[in-house]
């Protein structure tokens, strides 16, 4: 058992990517394999992965086991070949080769994931049934101070404006890290309230489930 205070939590936020990595293969394995020629990327490597298996597709994972032309997802089991079928798994990835520190946050929240249901009940029952279908789409709001010499400020903006999914990083106090992909969005004006600091809130809207990664 283990308790935990959210302070000294930070976020990276990608800033700039490597060119995009030819996957012609992935395993149903634990650890799942890639199979990408001269790929060049290192253990602990940050990827943005391309797939033909939607439970993969547009999201974040940690390289390990890198040799010529493989590597692992780290963590990641894709032996349920009902989930991921044999031989659908190709596609790209492409590695974050840099970070920016998102500063001065005042404060996190987050909306939606919540797991959703099809209800449904035959006439000669009294109570109705469910059962899971989706999950609703995730986003964070982090709430920062206005200080537009940040240089997390302007990949944010450019994010924004590109529409593209984007990476980023939590990193918790126990040095636990949570990946996030998803569409960036700033807000071009601060919030101003008297005695209260000038804020700006970065909307954080997931393009796929988080992967964690304990220390």
């Amino acid at each position: 058992m283990a308790f935990r205070l959210p302070n000294g939590s930070t976020f990276d936020l990608a800033s700039t990517y490597g060119s995009p990595i030819t996957v012609s293969a992935i395993s149903n394995a634990n650890p799942a394999v890639v199979t990408a020629t001269a790929h060049g990327l290192s253990n602990g490597d940050i990827i943005e992965l391309t797939s033909g298996w939607t439970g993969l597709n547009g999201r974040l994972f940690r390289v390990a086991g890198a040799t010529m032309d493989a590597f692992e997802l780290e963590d990641i089991n894709t032996t349920d070949t009902t989930r991921f079928p044999a031989a659908g798994g190709a596609g790209s990835a492409r590695e974050i080769t840099a970070f920016v520190s998102v500063t001065q946050v005042t404060d996190v929240t987050t909306s939606g994931g919540e797991q959703q249901f099809f209800q449904f009940g035959f006439l000669e029952e009294n109570d109705d049934r469910q059962l899971p279908t989706t999950r609703s789409p995730m986003s964070m709001n982090i709430v920062v101070a206005d200080d537009s010499t940040q240089p997390f400020v302007a990949v944010a903006e450019a994010a924004d404006q590109s529409r593209n999914p984007t990476g980023l990083r939590l990193n918790l106090p126990n040095n636990d890290i949570i990946l996030y992909n998803g569409y960036t969005t700033i807000s071009e004006t601060p919030a101003l309230a008297r005695n209260n600091l000038m804020t700006r809130t970065m909307t954080f809207s997931l393009s796929g489930r988080p992967t964690r990664y304990n220390a």
